[in-house]
């Protein structure tokens, strides 16, 4: 590799979860602490970054395509460096298969990215995978800039090892930021724009740390010191484990008004004997009791799940517990996949896999009670009042866009600003958005 100009322009892309979006956004803010400038586009970029994804089947594939699409007219390419968790699974393929690749970092290094592209730029190809996770979070810069809607990761890693998932062997053992630290970063992110902060997480409620008197506590803790804060309007988590759901968090949900009406909760199958070869340590009974217990204490709270149809050995007869289970909770939101085998995990050795068309129908019998479900939950909104937090412009001219309380997308005319908390009245619904009216001009 012969040395080249140091990069002036970065392009940060986030493939996959929101941890993903985090970390790029971060890795952004490395790359403008050197002086170097944002591009839009990537082919405006003398650096891009890919920041990859290696939960679905075929991610490897995607990079190398992703790669050579940014291969130039003129046959060039801009520096280009793989971070995320396909570069922590994959980095010493990358590195053989793609010579344009000159930086491979993994999650837990990426706030090496600087060093690692000056590095490349004089003809030294970098890799670092190590994992030291708070050594990262010490070395990033303070938030400066934030958006109406904010991340905040305050846990990293798992130590569940469902049988299924890489996030374990990519993102390594948990652990969980302190909580001094994160009160900090807060109030950065809200004086730096932030109205609402979602806490994030692969397993966001086993978060735990000293608060700042020395006292042990759970999320729940945190979310508390959090909405201490009078310019921080709201609080979100994700994602979380069913065995997490601590008394104190439930009860939060209750009691914290800040804390929105919002919950992911992963339940992955509704079969008993799926979910222990799935090693999820959880029931569908114990999961619908959790449920049960949260919506005592906040009956209107919308519930979003993960769903995986065709784990090896799934019967007809399972799925159908899966359907059951639905069908007993109703769900505002969910996200459903086929199974997807990961090399490396026990699954993906597993006999009895699912052939490719039984979980294709499965999938489309799962997403279709699903989406019967959300469009229930938003039609059941009409006619309710609510905050909306204005997030964006909308397509037509006076358009804007935002979340309501129970994360749906509302949209709406009339005079606002991004960042403003402004009430609505929700007058139609669809599958995927809210129709709303600004009250102020309902009353008028």
């Amino acid at each position: 590799m012969s040395a080249t100009t140091p990069p002036k322009t970065f392009h940060v892309k986030s493939f996959g979860c929101q941890m993903n979006v985090y970390d790029g956004e971060r890795m952004a803010e490395l790359l403008a602490a050197q002086g170097m400038t944002a591009a839009d586009a990537r082919d405006d970029a003398d650096l891009v970054v890919l920041n990859t994804c290696h939960i679905r089947e075929k991610a490897t594939e995607k990079v190398y395509s992703d790669i050579g699409r940014l291969r130039r007219d003129d046959g060039s390419s801009p520096l280009i460096a793989v971070a995320g968790c396909v570069a922590q699974a994959e980095g010493v393929e990358i590195m053989t298969r793609a010579p344009s690749v000159k930086v491979v970092v993994g999650p837990q290094s990426y706030h090496r990215l600087p060093e690692m592209v000056a590095d490349a730029a004089a003809g030294r190809r970098a890799t670092e995978t190590d994992m030291p996770a708070e050594a990262k979070f010490a070395a990033l810069p303070k938030r400066r800039k934030s958006g109406p809607s904010a991340f905040l990761t305050v846990q990293e890693g798992c130590d569940k090892f469902c049988t299924y998932c890489v996030v374990p062997y990519t993102r390594g053992a948990e652990i969980s930021r302190p909580f001094t630290d994160l009160v900090e970063e807060a109030k950065l992110l809200v004086a730096g724009g932030a109205r609402e902060i979602t806490l994030l997480g692969q397993n966001v409620n086993a978060w735990t740390g000293d608060d700042d008197k020395g006292r042990p506590v759970g999320l729940d803790g945190l979310v508390r010191a959090l909405a201490a804060d009078p310019d921080l309007a709201r609080i979100r988590y994700t994602t979380s484990h069913p065995n997490d759901m601590t008394d104190g968090l439930i009860a939060a949900h209750g009691e914290v008004e800040k804390l929105m009406p919002f919950l992911h909760l992963p339940v992955q199958s509704g079969s008993d004997r799926v979910l222990k070869a799935m090693n999820r340590s959880h029931t569908a009974e114990s999961y619908l009791r959790v449920l049960e217990r949260v919506r005592a204490v906040r009956p209107d709270i919308a519930l979003s799940g993960d769903f995986i149809v065709g784990f090896p050995g799934e019967t007809d007869a399972e799925f159908e517990d899966t359907l059951r289970l639905v069908d007993a909770v109703g769900y505002a939101q969910a996200f459903s996949f086929k199974y997807s085998a990961r090399p490396g995990t026990p699954a993906a050795t597993m006999d009895s896999h699912i052939t490719a068309d039984v979980m294709d129908d499965r999938l489309r019998r799962l997403q279709d009670a699903l989406n019967r479900d959300q469009l229930a939950f938003n039609r059941a909104s009409i006619g309710q009042r609510c905050t909306v937090l204005v997030e964006r412009r909308g397509k037509l001219p006076g358009q804007w866009l935002g979340k309501s309380p129970w994360l749906q997308s509302v949209h709406f005319m009339g005079e606002a600003a991004l960042g403003d908390l402004v009430t609505v009245d929700l007058v139609d619904a669809g599958p995927n958005s809210i129709a709303g009216v600004l009250a102020e001009k309902q009353a008028a």
